[in-house]
């Protein structure tokens, strides 16, 4: 009650209230709001926005703190202190301390340098243009750590964010009025910026013994690397992984886009809890599917031979390119992004399929950047208010020739 008190204080103090929206994001943070409407009809309902950035970063948090296991534990198996892990998922070797340890002094400033950037600049931005902070950077900030290398410098991702924030989003008016997702937008920043942070092909591992060798050899140095699965078959290389390791997630890779298991619970829950579209979820696999069997076709054809630049990721079963790479994290978070996606039900279909085919087609057709969701969805995000007008137009058209059919 104390900070309610001190917030109708902070109104009748402060004459021009500059400073109110940054007061009020903090006091809406910890309690509802205690201003209500009292005329017209209003649809009541128990959700809100900070309620629905909330029940997502529920959805990720599972995906973050396995991330940090999984760093601990590419890290380890990297300089041979441990064996490759055989009990799956359960595996003993994956889920220690000491694994989850590097991995979360690792990950942490990642978060905190995403949410300290990105909210000042909301904040930054309410104040100038005097309106309340919205919620719809909770989600983003989330996102950003998930989906970035482990070892992007924390500079880099700062200057990122800011550029996300305010070109992404705060330039077309803010929280819902952006036609970019801005997690991606920070990401094609990073990608275009700093392409040899970014190539996919690196996974960052804490080195000791073998750092100092190689600074002692010249080298400054303080991570060593190791290829993901995507850059090892872009360039038609074998892959030491199971079935089951790409499913759970036992590889390298992004903090949060290694364990399909993870994204498709985190999946249902957001379609239990009527967040995110299974429409698009669906579509987008569908038309991976479809673009990795035309691949396989190819192959299966002798059109691609081996030895080819493209064939280790178009022979690569149609399937499989659902569990590696940024695809089922993409599909699940940032496809679904109810601002940037397309609105109509038929529309989300469309632009579903479209994202999972192009992600295939983008991923097997650039070696020099194999991972391919972000760039589809992006250009899916610009092409979404144009689906939907043709689907309403559709529509429109549809009715009219039952009317002139009843009248006549």
């Amino acid at each position: 009650m104390g900070l309610k008190q001190n917030l109708h204080s902070f109104k009748e103090k402060n004459k021009d209230k500059k400073w109110l929206p940054a007061f009020s994001a903090i006091h809406t943070f910890l309690f509802l709001p205690n201003e209500t409407t009292h005329n017209g009809t209003h649809i009541k309902a128990a959700d809100d926005l900070k309620r629905t950035m909330n029940t997502v970063i529920m959805a990720m948090v599972p995906c973050l703190i396995f991330g940090m296991f999984n760093a601990g534990y590419q890290h380890y198996l990297a300089f041979g202190e441990i064996e490759q892990a055989t009990g799956g998922f359960l595996s003993a070797q994956f889920w220690t301390l000491d694994n989850f340890a590097v991995g979360f002094w690792k990950v942490i400033p990642l978060v905190i340098v995403s949410y300290v950037v990105g909210l000042a600049i909301e904040i930054l931005f309410a104040i100038k243009n005097n309106h309340e902070v919205e919620e719809g950077y909770l989600v983003t900030g989330m996102l950003v750590p998930l989906i970035v290398p482990i070892d992007t410098p924390l500079w880099m991702l700062a200057v990122a964010v800011v550029f996300g924030v305010v070109i992404g989003k705060e330039v077309f008016g803010g929280t819902g009025m952006n036609i970019l997702n801005p997690a991606l937008t920070i990401r094609a920043f990073l990608f275009f910026a700093y392409p040899t942070w970014m190539s996919g092909d690196k996974v960052w591992v804490q080195g000791a013994v073998e750092r100092d060798q190689m600074i002692a050899a010249g080298q400054n140095v303080d991570a060593i690397s190791g290829e993901t699965i995507l850059g090892s078959l872009a360039q038609g290389k074998e892959v030491a992984y199971s079935i089951w390791d790409m499913f759970y997630g036992l590889i390298p890779g992004s903090v949060g886009e290694t364990s399909t298991l993870l994204i498709l619970l985190g999946g249902l829950f957001l379609i239990f809890s009527k967040i995110g579209s299974w429409r698009i979820m669906l579509s987008s696999v569908l038309g991976a599917l479809a673009m990795g069997l035309i691949f396989n076709g190819l192959v299966s054809a002798d059109v691609v031979t081996e030895g080819s630049k493209f064939y280790g990721l178009m022979s690569t079963e149609f399937w499989q390119h659902l569990l590696i790479g940024g695809f089922a994290f993409g599909t699940v978070f940032m496809a679904t992004d109810p601002v940037t996606a397309s609105q109509t039900n038929k529309g989300k279909w469309i632009y579903g399929f479209l994202i999972g085919f192009l992600s295939i087609m983008i991923r097997v057709f650039n070696p020099a950047y194999p991972e391919g969701v972000m760039l589809a969805i992006l250009l899916m995000n610009v092409f979404a208010p144009t689906i939907d007008h043709y689907v309403v137009q559709g529509n429109v058209k549809k009715r009219m020739k039952r009317v002139k059919a009843k009248v006549a």
